[in-house]
């Protein structure tokens, strides 16, 4: 099994893509501590993806407070010894025109998704300079290409931050061997749509996505989930400061 005795902390792990990776992770061998602001749904994933509680534990907490990607690293620490992979994968996604975006919406976005991602890595890097480790963070294809049916002005600029974070912390992290990439996702379905449109809506306005991608579909958390563990693993050992889209091949064009 790939992740044998490593221990994972994951942002983001109580649903969609956060909780496909800690399942994954699991069932190759991994330990795992999953992060989100809802610790029943926490827990309610936890118990789902190992009912015996041996391989999997919850560390609730808002991550745009930087004492919370501390409390995370801290809790894999404290109950399973180190800390060896770190998924940064929270992150909200809410369009709306850029006229009409307000100081409260770009603070919630930079806030959740740059400065969230920025902290907890740093947390995770102290923790893994003695012996290395791996950062795999969460971007967005809409940090890559602008999309007019989504106006995402603050949500695209924040991950654009994590992008250029990816390739920075690259250079400044690689002497500790310690490995950072990202993956950027187009239109994954994901709980995300539920915060902001009504299940009746998601299942109407969803499907209208699907012809976007090249290849014809909105992508799924397995598809995701597939490349973060490659960037995770050994099979990527010479594989840093790489932001990779994972999209259905919207970034290389269009028909």
């Amino acid at each position: 099994m790939r992740f044998e005795n490593k221990v994972v902390a994951i942002t983001g792990g109580g649903s969609g893509i956060g909780k496909e990776v800690a399942s994954r992770f699991v069932a190759e061998g991994a330990r795992v501590v999953i992060n989100g602001r809802d610790e029943a749904k926490l827990q309610a994933a936890a118990n789902e993806i190992d009912p015996s509680g041996r391989n999997i534990i919850v560390a609730a907490g808002d991550i745009a407070n930087p004492a919370t990607g501390v409390a995370l690293v801290e809790a894999a620490v404290s109950r399973f010894g180190k800390l060896d992979i770190l998924i940064n994968n929270a992150g909200v996604f809410n369009p709306k025109p850029f006229i009409e975006l307000t100081e409260a919406d770009y603070d919630w976005y930079l806030d959740t998704i740059l400065k969230g991602k920025f902290f907890t890595a740093q947390a995770a890097a102290k923790a893994m300079k003695d012996k290395g480790g791996v950062i795999v963070q969460t971007g967005s294809m809409w940090a890559i290409q602008a999309i007019g049916a989504t106006p995402s002005a603050a949500y695209s600029a924040a991950n654009a931050g994590v992008h250029a974070m990816v390739r920075n912390l690259a250079i400044e992290l690689a002497p500790y061997k310690i490995r950072i990439n990202a993956v950027a996702p187009a239109v994954v379905e994901t709980p995300v749509y539920n915060t902001f449109l009504s299940n009746d809506q998601v299942k109407e306005v969803l499907p209208t996505f699907n012809a976007f991608h090249p290849l014809g579909r909105n992508g799924q958390p397995r598809d995701v989930a597939d490349a973060i563990l490659f960037l995770a693993s050994e099979q990527s050992s010479w594989i840093t400061g790489t932001v990779l889209p994972v999209d259905g091949g919207v970034t290389a064009g269009r028909h």
